[in-house]
């Protein structure tokens, strides 16, 4: 398949394996910030051909998975209300919330309905006019600027009866958190491809210029990751600090112009509740005054709390790199896919779903 196999060729795989095998007799601790990066990582075993001074650590970079509790609380309590339906991407409804889940509150009679685009909740609201939609708006730079255009459409459309519940998050805020974790002891970080696809390279910057950390923007097939491997391990061999572009078929170092125009034009920043890490100042979007009619919080009065998941969920840990899943004692044993206690478990993306897919524990 062009464009798909150039990239799984497991002769240069191989060679890749073999450089950087030779690389360094150094301990490095390497993040990769993105659930997909994650997937890929297991779904190819890349773990496994990699030197023991070689360290991979899956990080918090999977949207469903950091979104806080109080928001699952919230749309959950909005669900009560037969004037609302609920438009909410599929992994969302299964996430715990303090109490229940939108799965369950869907076989007891709400009304939740599972789209594929915040356009799909904008064409639900204008053939239910006498319902208030609410969409449920979680994601990173990703999949923000779709939704800054379905805020546009519907303004342009005069539809009224649309609001974002959102939960929107920025990756770089984070990952100043996690570097700035000394017990973390992070040495490289892989950027994510996708969300560098919207926001580029300079964003990241900082890392280098202010914590001398290294990172490399790669993509998600095996021969990407093992090339965005191959090129970070070196600049940290050599005691370099720099931001590395990879992925340059996808991603340009001044990112998306465009899709950055429109998140500007509906959003302004915002501090974020991460679940299991807190509060990061300037890490996420709320709509601003402007197209605050579409604002579910004002729209319905919201103002909830934030809380934990179970005390015994160590979701928090695992988002921050600091245990694996194998080291809670809820993995594949309370917790499962079928029954998830914390998000991690949740998500396609999330660290715990990776590890009960492609381990055997």
């Amino acid at each position: 398949m062009k464009y798909v196999d150039e990239f799984r060729n497991g002769d240069y795989a191989k060679t890749l394996v073999r450089l950087i095998q030779k690389l360094t007799k150094k301990k490095i601790n390497i993040m990769e910030i993105c659930g997909s990066h994650t997937m890929a990582i297991f779904r190819y075993g890349i773990k496994d051909i990699l030197p023991s001074n070689i360290r991979l650590i899956s990080g918090p970079g999977c949207p469903v998975c950091v979104t806080s509790q109080g928001y699952i609380d919230t749309a959950l309590e909005l669900s009560l209300s037969r004037e609302v339906i609920i438009a909410t991407f599929g992994d969302m409804i299964r996430v715990p919330g303090t109490k229940t889940s939108l799965m369950k509150r869907k076989a007891e009679g709400a009304d939740i309905k599972i789209v594929y685009s915040p356009m799909d909740a904008l064409t639900l609201a204008e053939n239910n006019p006498l319902k208030k939609v609410v969409f449920l708006s979680v994601g990173f730079e990703t999949t923000t600027p779709i939704t800054a255009i379905t805020i546009l459409e519907a303004k342009k459309r005069g539809v009224k009866n649309i609001f974002f519940l959102t939960s929107n998050k920025m990756v770089p805020p984070v990952m100043r958190t996690l570097v700035e974790d000394k017990e973390l002891n992070i040495t490289g970080f892989l950027l994510p491809g996708n969300v560098s696809a919207i926001i580029g390279k300079k964003p990241y910057e900082f890392l280098s210029s202010e914590y001398n950390v290294s990172g490399v923007v790669t993509g998600f097939e095996p021969l990407d990751i093992l090339k965005g491997l191959k090129v970070l391990i070196d600049i940290i061999n050599n005691n370099a600090s720099v931001i590395v572009n990879e992925y340059k078929r996808v991603v340009r170092d001044e990112g998306n112009v465009t899709a950055l125009r429109y998140i500007k034009e509906v959003f302004e920043v915002t501090d974020s509740t991460w679940r299991g890490i807190g509060n990061i100042e300037k890490s996420g979007y709320k709509i601003n005054t402007e197209y605050e009619q579409f604002d579910a919080v004002k729209q319905f009065n919201i103002n909830y709390k934030e809380c934990d998941s179970s005390s015994e969920c160590r979701c928090g840990d695992i988002l921050k790199g600091k245990i694996t899943p194998i080291e809670c004692s809820l993995f594949k044993k309370a917790c499962t896919p079928d029954h998830p206690v914390g998000s991690c478990m949740v998500s396609y993306e999330g660290v715990c779903a990776a590890y009960y897919k492609f381990l055997n524990t």
